[in-house]
């Protein structure tokens, strides 16, 4: 199996985009700087930040990894960069400067402590947030006239007693300091202790967009307590999307050009992660199989070199590597199972690179090679006549298309002959889109592109019995297909709620009628078996907005989604919110 982590290895061709990286934190004219690394969910932007910190391995350097999702359910959410950046600057500080270290992070404290760090970007930018300010009419009035202390700003914030709680000997003296000359002097002191280190502060902002956009914001916002002061960068990873789906909320929809001008106001640099093609698919694909296959490290090595050499020269005319290539650099032979392997690789690479539901994302190709290399096994174990290249073609189907097209191959296999579908002989000698149409299942019509270029994969399935393929698809899916025959006017219901814009859809609130109370979860079943099968959660979905509003009529269809949820790897953040809102209707 293949882990879903972030490598240290450049498998992409992404030490091209750290490299620049490193090169913009290096320059001393390019600071200070706060750059973007923007990509959606699983397309590496992790491993670009690991690789970049790679390329910042020397004392003039300081760097700090702050993971914003470990920090998302904890109170002090709001204030954990900060606190983060005070711990790593007083580890970093030499003995005979430990108490400028030391005031630093008693500073930090202090903000912590009086509130500010709620509302410190709006305060630092001079505007007041309203919905923070609630109580303390008196304390209030002091804010504005410039000169509230301690007490006063934990009772605006909380109220005098709660207030009294929270500071628990966090502050030992009364100050007359407003909050603009607060944190003027945090970012006096701030500045002061990296001069004093001489020391560039690197700052990686991983998980972004993981977070609940209350969190996603106050992380924002703490940054920019720090922003634009001599030797400092920041780095931040995130699907752009998401972060502006957060300002978005966070702010009560203040138009895109808002979002767009506070972005580029926290944003120098905004860079995106290269989207991969044919070539960097099939290199990634080589790497992979070369690694799973334990074969010797310097050759693996040797072979990365020359794969990488090879994608920043995919701007000419050269040929890309070729499997007899990659065979020789690793010293193996046709017969080979690696070699097998690395056929299958190449057989499937450009449909993982083109196909819409795989688009190349890596996390998304380890994926689905886990699937095949758990079916692989399967089929091993108990005799089945199929190998792995046939195994990745049946899975690619699945992971291209939907529950609808799916089922309709399972009929095709389970009212065929000893498993044989004679269709396939029609479908697999026909040349052109347009021929093909008329002949598809009406069920894989929409998909008829991908299918086209399905077809076309080795092996050909004419003629192959595929029963144990259905059988192999239903040991591993992580939903069953549901066991009893759904009507035509539940299975329209269902298309409908796969596509469900909003909560408030007329569309799907009338397809919703259309299905019969008993066959509520079976109709569940069906949404999770699509939803199941497309693993991009980086952005609300229509088949899951669906999927909620099915389960708020029905009790069983409801539990089914729960399970659903708690079998997911990664819950995203824009989940809880659709969900709590169920619970509470």
């Amino acid at each position: 199996m293949w882990s879903d982590t972030e490598s240290s290895i450049d498998y992409l061709n992404y030490s091209e985009v750290s490299e620049m990286l490193v090169d913009i934190i290096s320059d001393d004219d390019m600071l200070p700087t706060s750059i973007g690394v923007y990509g959606s969910w699983g397309v590496g932007k992790s491993s670009l930040l690991r690789l970049t910190g790679m390329g910042l391995q020397d004392e003039k350097y300081l760097v700090v990894e702050f993971d914003a999702w470990l920090y998302q359910d904890f109170d002090e959410a709001k204030s954990a960069l900060m606190t983060v950046i005070a711990q790593h600057l007083y580890d970093a500080t030499p003995e005979d400067r430990k108490e400028q270290a030391a005031s630093f992070f008693r500073r930090v404290n202090k903000l912590k402590a009086i509130g500010i760090a709620l509302d410190l970007g709006a305060l630092a930018m001079g505007v007041p947030t309203m919905g923070a300010l609630t109580k303390g009419a008196g304390a209030l009035q002091n804010f504005w006239a410039g000169d509230g202390d301690v007490e006063d700003f934990a009772d605006v914030r909380n109220g005098a007693a709660e207030a009294q709680q929270r500071l628990g000997g966090l502050l030992s003296e009364r100050e007359q300091r407003s909050p603009p000359a607060e944190i003027a002097a945090f970012r006096e002191e701030f500045a002061g202790l990296l001069r004093a280190l001489d020391r560039r502060l690197v700052v990686f902002v991983d998980n972004l967009d993981r977070c609940l956009p209350v969190n996603t914001i106050a992380t924002m916002e703490a940054m920019r307590l720090f922003l634009f002061l001599p030797k400092t960068a920041f780095v931040v990873a995130a699907d752009e999307d998401m972060i502006r789906h957060a300002v978005s909320k966070h702010f009560d929809e203040p138009g895109s050009r808002h979002v767009t001008d506070y972005l580029d106001k926290l944003i120098n640099i905004p860079v995106r992660v290269p989207k991969l093609g044919l070539q960097e698919v099939r290199a990634y694909l080589f790497m992979l199989a070369a690694v799973k296959a334990k074969a010797d490290g310097d050759k693996v090595e040797e072979l990365r070199r020359a794969l990488i050499e090879k994608l920043r020269r995919s701007w000419s005319n050269d040929a890309p590597v070729k499997v007899e290539e990659v065979s020789k650099i690793l010293g193996i032979r046709v017969g080979d199972p690696l070699r097998r392997t690395l056929d299958t690789m190449d057989t499937i690479a450009g449909q993982l690179a083109y196909a819409e539901r795989v688009q190349g994302n890596p996390r998304i190709v380890k994926r689905l090679l886990n699937v095949i290399r758990m079916r692989s096994a399967v089929a091993t174990r108990r005799r089945m006549p199929f190998d792995d290249a046939l195994i990745a073609k049946l899975a690619l189907f699945e992971r291209c298309t939907d529950g609808e097209a799916i089922k309709a191959f399972g009929q095709l296999v389970n009212s065929s002959q000893n498993g044989t579908v004679t269709k396939f002989a029609e479908l697999e000698g026909i040349a052109g889109e347009e021929d093909l149409e008329a002949l598809l299942p009406k069920e894989w019509a929409k998909h008829r592109t991908f299918v086209a270029d399905w077809l076309k994969l080795k092996p050909p399935l004419t003629g192959v019995d595929l029963r144990a393929a259905v059988y192999l698809s239903r040991e591993t899916l992580p939903v069953k297909t549901t066991m009893r025959g759904l009507s035509a006017e539940t299975l329209e219901a269902i298309d409908v709620l796969r596509k469900t814009g909003s909560m408030k859809s007329p569309a799907s609130k009338a397809a919703l009628k259309k299905i019969d109370f008993l066959d509520a979860e079976d109709a569940m079943e069906e949404l999770c078996a699509g939803m199941s099968r497309n693993a991009d959660w980086s952005k609300i979905r229509p088949d899951f907005r669906g999927a909620v509003m099915l389960a708020g009529v029905s009790g069983d269809a409801h539990a089914r989604l729960v399970r659903f949820i708690e079998n997911l790897p990664d819950r995203p953040p824009w989940m809880a919110g659709l969900m709590k809102g169920l619970e509470e209707n």
